[in-house]
């Protein structure tokens, strides 16, 4: 475990919101730097290294889910988006965009910093009890190097997967050839911190299949099971 602090880069218009952040999480044993834009954000990204993005969705210029997708295309840093709206729609938008989680304004930092926390644990950017497991996982013509947190295909390309993408492939290749519902598969890639409802899961899966299917309208590796959730489909090698 790096000794060094975590550090979050809060991305928000609001001097207020920035502010209270900084003292909130830099009080809980994180290092803060604030953007206002999303120039200030891509200068702080050059400049230094970030363990997590906190970030807006209404921004001035490029607004947040723009830099969440174009952030994604180049790196796997965690993001955690807040919504001014709350609604269901900006969530799911968020999270095809890359986001790893959400949280609607107005927020108690404290539901913040849990957020924060959940998912640097399931990127094992901060500690928590870990159990022996392989250190890669095989698939078709893919591999999934659990200590790297990559997905490598069959020409060694690594292929970009956001923490909630590569927790919930994760899931599929230690259950294969399982039905697994929706709720279930909440439970095991994401957990209960955060909210649960439905769309959240067939938005990863679609993510997914985007990455991984020759045609990810007629899916091959992971199948929709009408009425019971989803299955996949192919044999899984273990290694380490």
């Amino acid at each position: 475990m790096n000794q060094t602090l975590p550090h979050i880069l809060v991305v928000d218009d609001h001097a207020d919101i920035r502010d209270l952040l900084k003292r909130f999480l830099e009080q809980h044993g994180f290092k803060v730097t604030c953007a206002r834009d999303g120039k200030e954000m891509k200068r702080h990204l050059e400049n230094g290294t970030f363990t997590l993005i906190v970030l807006d969705l209404m921004l001035p210029g490029e607004d947040g889910l723009t830099l969440c997708r174009d952030l994604r295309a180049r790196s796997s840093i965690p993001v955690v988006m807040l919504t001014a709206m709350g609604e269901e729609m900006d969530r799911i938008i968020g999270l095809e965009m890359g986001a790893d989680d959400y949280l609607a304004k107005p927020f108690n930092p404290r539901e913040l910093l849990a957020r924060i926390k959940a998912v640097l644990r399931r990127a094992n950017l901060i500690p928590d009890q870990q159990e022996e497991l392989p250190e890669r996982l095989y698939f078709d013509q893919w591999q999934l190097d659990l200590a790297r947190r990559e997905l490598v295909d069959q020409q060694g390309v690594a292929i970009s997967l956001s923490t909630a993408e590569f927790d919930l492939l994760k899931v599929f290749l230690e259950r294969p050839k399982r039905v697994l519902s929706r709720d279930q598969l909440l439970d095991m890639a994401r957990g209960r911190e955060a909210q649960a409802f439905d769309r959240a899961i067939d938005t990863l899966v679609s993510r997914l299949r985007r990455k991984l299917e020759l045609d990810p309208k007629k899916p091959e590796l992971i199948k929709t099971v009408w009425g019971g959730g989803y299955m996949f489909s192919a044999e899984v090698k273990h290694e380490g």
